[in-house]
């Protein structure tokens, strides 16, 4: 392979234009795929800022390879950043294997760099074996098909532009350009998977079968086919994720797949998937699954999801002494301080309701969402009762009940707005100085 080859492969996506005008952080260890991915950019004229962790993993190999990337930079004329890690004390704090803590800490580095620098994206070295070898381990992991997908050419800030290049291009591109590399000698010791995977099982793989390496990764092509194809037929199914219609699953014979692909982002596995589906369509109202900073609580007629903590039971106070045709609230508020004769037909008591003046009294008049324990005195009711039960005269299911206002004054519940007002602070016909308060 010459220069102009591996550069065409590394330059032929859209996405090249917009992160060749803006600075590159590349990820050095000095070994032979980060050298011909260095080499390859500079190549075509890119800003390259080189990074490069010491891990201190392998004693004087560890120094001799940052000696050689200081020495290559320098050459190069790339300014270079190097950055000690110590991975035992990161492990003691946070458990993990070695190739965890070195994958955690590295890429948070990467990433500080990229945001001080003010540079496009984090260009990493993995080429087409590297996708080769993850297809095989994420087959061992049990996957779907976006995990035999294989790594992603640009995730987020991380860039990965030699995925079409073998590792074989990129050794017959150092030779013709001449570059010196270093050679990491844990790649040799088997105790790792991927090295048991590179190393023993791809190459019987390949004897047996001398084509596999590349029907491989044809097929790794022609999932990512059918997983974007599946991915929009599943978003067109449940357009919106965050309330999904029980009824639309409910004949699905595939719904605990459907709602895992379109919910899989935030954390469920197949399993709450199925079970979730079950409860809904058993009518189990008020179960609940935790994802990853997300609640699935199962309603009457929709399966909810929201963040979890997203408690919306803020305090607003409402300057019900200043009469406003539209206090900018959560909800749409109108106060009117009226002093004509007053007529019951006036209010409905559900989105319009009256109080006497005395309310003007209040120190704190608040809207805010129902609390387990909330009670109200309705009208025409000795006593008062749970604002609980009041929702469940009007059947509303959960989602419903967390996203009713409640009208406050002074610790005490005057209106459940949409459904009910209190006999507090009542407007009869002879009261002329009264306040309306309209949703």
């Amino acid at each position: 392979m010459n220069k102009e080859d591996l550069a065409h492969i590394i330059f032929r996506h859209e996405e090249t234009g917009t992160i060749m005008r803006q600075p590159i952080v590349v990820a050095l260890s000095g070994g032979a795929d980060s050298m011909a991915l260095l080499r390859a950019l500079l190549q075509v004229g890119c800003d390259c800022h080189a990074a490069h962790c010491n891990f201190h993993l392998r004693g004087e190999e560890s120094m001799r390879d940052e000696r050689f990337v200081r020495e290559q930079c320098d050459r190069l004329n790339v300014p270079l950043t190097v950055k000690d890690f110590d991975i035992p004390a990161y492990q003691q704090a946070h458990g993990g294997s070695v190739e965890m803590a070195c994958r955690a800490l590295r890429y948070a580095w990467f990433e500080q760099e990229r945001e001080r620098l003010g540079a496009s994206v984090i260009a990493v070295a993995h080429h087409a074996d590297d996708q080769i070898e993850t297809f095989f381990l994420n087959l061992t992991r049990g996957t779907g098909i976006k995990g035999l997908t294989g790594m992603e050419r640009l995730s987020g800030n991380i860039w990965r532009p030699m995925l079409a290049a073998t590792r074989q291009d990129i050794l017959d591109y150092l030779e013709v350009i001449g570059q010196e590399y270093v050679t990491d000698s844990t790649n040799d010791v088997n105790e790792y998977r991927r090295n048991r995977l590179r190393n023993i099982v791809l190459p019987a793989l390949e004897q047996q079968f001398p084509q596999a390496r590349q029907r491989i990764l044809d097929t790794m092509s022609n999932l990512s086919c059918d997983h974007e194809l599946m991915t929009s037929l599943v978003n067109e199914a449940i357009p919106d994720p965050r309330r999904i219609s029980i009824d639309k699953l409910q004949h699905n014979a595939n719904a605990p797949t459907l709602l895992y692909h379109r919910i899989r982002h935030w954390g469920f596995n197949r399993h709450q998937c199925s079970q979730a589906i079950e409860a809904a369509l058993n009518g189990h109202a008020g179960r609940q699954f935790a994802g990853h900073g997300y609640t699935l609580t199962i309603n009457r007629q929709t399966i909810d999801i929201e963040p979890t903590g997203n408690n919306s039971a803020q305090d607003l106070e409402i300057p019900i002494n200043l009469s406003t045709s539209g206090l900018q609230s959560p909800i749409h508020v109108s106060i009117l301080h009226n002093n004509a004769p007053f007529s019951p037909l006036m209010c409905d008591g559900k989105t319009k309701v009256a109080f006497n003046t005395r309310i003007l009294d209040c120190q704190r008049v608040v809207l805010r969402h129902w609390r387990q324990g909330d009670r109200i005195k309705p009208f025409g009711m000795k006593g008062s009762k749970l604002v609980s039960d009041l929702f469940a005269d009007f059947k509303l299911d959960n989602a419903a009940k967390k996203n009713t206002w409640l009208l406050e004054a002074d610790g005490t519940i005057l209106w459940v707005l949409g459904y009910r007002a209190s006999a507090e602070y009542p407007v009869t016909t002879a009261s002329q100085d009264y306040i309306i308060i309209q949703i």
